[in-house]
């Protein structure tokens, strides 16, 4: 089934005409009772009332951003989705469908990622009809089969990736690479949803998270991750001022042994990596008696 355009023509004179059409018939009715009921006149009269009838049931109006679908006895004759006045092929059933731009907003589905940790995912879906055919008759219920389908698409796109990558940076993942999950999302519903008619023009991830059962347990493992980084980051600071320090001994002409040397470093690692302050040993000399 395709979409294709319907015969119609201007409304406002074919119901211009039909309001003659009833107005000749009256007349005619009126003239015929006047002369002693002059079968012709009554005849005439009826027809004009049923060309009336049938040019006024004829008529359909075509709002904006809408589309009239038009059968014939089981046959589809094709769309009006011009807005106006328009007068269609008779005795066909018009029915009506929106070509506004909507959105679905997922519920939240629970799904096991890549790695196997259930995550909770949901997204919001913007579409519009392109295609009035198929959407009427190559689905049942267009709207229901863009819901069933958004979700389908979004737990296969949310299986097919981890959460998040904790030592492979390259690798993509739901909370890293949210754009790019949208973009393969939006081509893959698109390609389900071409059946229905149906255009997908955005697609967005609107929550993502880790499952209730599991949350605890992986916000520990960020917050080791973020400590680890944090202490490597000082131990690198704590390795470059240790080095500037003896460069500056080095440079005003004071000479360390290895062992004082040693003691050095030791002592500005553990004053500069501490999480407490320090509480520095003053040594005063030795005692002999």
């Amino acid at each position: 089934m395709k979409e294709h355009q319907a015969w119609h023509a201007n409304g406002f004179l074919a119901t211009l005409a039909a309001i003659a059409a009833a107005a000749a018939a009256i007349w005619c009715f009126v003239s015929g009772n006047a002369d002693d009921g002059s079968a012709g006149m009554n005849v005439l009269g009826v027809v004009l009332l049923l060309l009336a009838l049938v040019a006024f049931s004829s008529l359909t109006v075509v709002q904006p951003n809408q589309a009239k679908i038009i059968t014939f006895f089981g046959r589809y004759k094709g769309t009006v989705s011009d807005s106006g006045l328009w007068i269609v092929v008779p005795f066909t059933v018009k029915s009506r469908m929106s070509l506004k731009v909507r959105n679905f907003n997922s519920q939240k589905l629970k799904v096991n990622d890549a790695s196997g940790n259930p995550v909770e995912i949901a997204a919001v879906v913007v579409f519009k009809v392109m295609d009035t055919a198929r959407a009427a008759f190559d689905v049942d219920d267009y709207e229901t089969f863009v819901e069933i389908q958004s979700e389908t698409a979004i737990r296969h796109i949310a299986a097919q990736y981890p959460y998040d990558t904790y030592e492979d940076s390259s690798v993509i993942s739901l909370r890293g690479n949210a754009d790019e999950i949208s973009g393969r999302l939006l081509a893959e519903l698109q390609e389900r949803l071409s059946v229905a008619g149906v255009e997908v023009l955005e697609t967005r991830l609107s929550h993502l998270a880790y499952a209730a059962e599991i949350a605890g347990a992986m916000l520990q493992r960020q917050q080791a991750e973020a400590i680890v980084a944090a202490r490597q980051k000082i131990v690198d600071g704590a390795v470059g001022m240790v080095e500037s320090a003896l460069q500056q001994l080095k440079h005003h002409g004071i000479v360390l042994d290895d062992e004082r040397r040693a003691a050095m470093i030791n002592n500005l690692m553990v004053a500069i990596v501490s999480e407490r302050g320090t509480t520095p040993v003053i040594n005063t000399g030795t005692l002999y008696n």
